[in-house]
């Protein structure tokens, strides 16, 4: 498929120049062709009836479980459905049996979501190692290294940096947890659906992503995969519904993973649209996909960089899809809301749920950075666009 044929499955595109996929990505009309194919055809629970629209219902929502295992390189007994990404990380957090005393690893670079989780596990006795990323948003694995001690159970990364972009070297990063004995998990909220991500490579233990983003899905879908070697020590945060397959009034017990995890009426109609998304993905091809991307980043950061007042982070060599930015002196806020006014560009503005990265690369005092953010349905003509605006809005409000 061409970026054209994608387009033109997306209706919302003929509306705005959209640059905000690291927030969300619009639905191509497959994907909700499927969700209202559920809604109108077999609108049934999962897993609660014999009769024929209940089983379909079932048999097109463990599709799903089945086509993103081999999306992500794993086997579906090891895929657990969320609502999004910082669910998944939180049933990690929640989950687990740390214990006072232990250490876990997290960078400054961190979306709040794979901070946050941690930082609460404080009250607990659990101790919090922050290790700094350099000016660029990379983490120096040396770094984290020497972060490393007894206590330390769990290092926990982001692959791609929802702030600026930044590549983190999360398959070196793998062989330090597994040459230390550690739990690993990855943050894979923006790299998911824009460039391969083979968790066996990456030799994690824990994978969290979203649907709605580099995926295609719909919002309200994500994932986690939890690897074998762990999953039966993650202990269920949510019981009762399809969690167990005894009950009595003194105990109950646990179904099988990954059962144990989904209690309650699933998304059902978001995560069979997101089986149609990753169907789609497959059919443009996500070697395309990633090519598409680093063509687009490179030549946005080169031609926003070149732009009087500007001020653009990170390295052009290792950011992938995201150019955060900001117009010297200016608002980021401000900056996007003329951006929207005068070209109906849409890009996200502030702290990106990321406020120690922001402040790690020097943005705070600017109210954040102005972030640009693509996918394949992106074009060169709107990347012209945004640089010639951006080039007229800098003359007249920049230092």
């Amino acid at each position: 498929m061409k970026t054209a044929d994608v387009r033109a499955d997306i209706p919302f595109l003929k509306e705005v120049i959209y640059l905000d996929a690291a927030s969300t990505t619009p639905t191509p009309k497959p994907v909700v062709d499927a969700m209202c194919n559920y809604f109108y055809k077999f609108n049934s629970n999962t897993g609660r009836g014999a009769y024929r629209t209940a089983v379909k219902a079932t048999s097109e929502f463990e599709k799903t479980r089945i086509k993103l295992a081999k999306f992500i390189n794993c086997s579906e007994n090891e895929l657990i459905f969320t609502k999004n990404t910082t669910e998944a990380i939180n049933l990690v957090s929640n989950g687990f049996n740390f214990k006072k005393g232990d250490s876990i690893i997290v960078p400054n670079i961190e979306h709040h979501s794979n901070l946050i989780p941690w930082l609460n596990l404080k009250k607990k006795g659990i101790n919090v190692k922050i290790v700094e990323a350099d000016q660029y948003g990379v983490v120096d694995p040396e770094d984290l290294i020497e972060a490393i001690d007894e206590t330390v159970r769990l290092l926990t990364i982001t692959h791609v940096s929802n702030s600026i972009g930044a590549i983190q070297p999360v398959e070196e990063i793998g062989k330090i947890a597994e040459e230390n004995e550690l739990l690993y998990m990855v943050d894979a909220a923006q790299s998911a659906g824009h460039m391969e991500l083979d968790v066996k490579k990456i030799n994690a233990h824990f994978v969290a992503g979203p649907g709605h983003k580099g995926l295609l899905g719909p919002v309200g879908t994500g994932f986690l995969y939890c690897s074998q070697q762990v999953i039966n020590d993650l202990q269920p945060q949510n019981f009762g519904g399809g969690t167990v397959v005894q009950v009595t009034e003194n105990d109950f017990k646990l179904s099988k993973v990954p059962a144990r995890f989904e209690g309650g009426t699933q998304n059902i109609a978001g995560v069979i649209g997101l089986g149609a998304a990753i169907d789609y993905l497959n059919k443009i091809g996500l070697d395309k996909i990633e090519k598409h991307g680093k063509r687009l980043t490179k030549m946005m950061f080169s031609e926003i960089e070149d732009i009087e007042n500007i001020i653009v982070y990170g390295r052009p060599e290792n950011i992938y899809d995201i150019v955060g930015f900001n117009i010297s002196g200016v608002n980021s806020h401000d900056v996007a809301k003329i951006l929207d006014e005068q070209r109906s560009i849409c890009v996200r503005s502030g702290f990106h749920c990321a406020i120690p990265a922001i402040k790690q690369i020097g943005a705070f005092e600017l109210g954040g950075t102005v972030r640009a953010s693509i996918h394949y349905y992106n074009t060169d003509e709107e990347i012209k666009i945004l640089v010639e605006t951006l080039e007229e809005i800098s003359k007249f409000l920049g230092d």
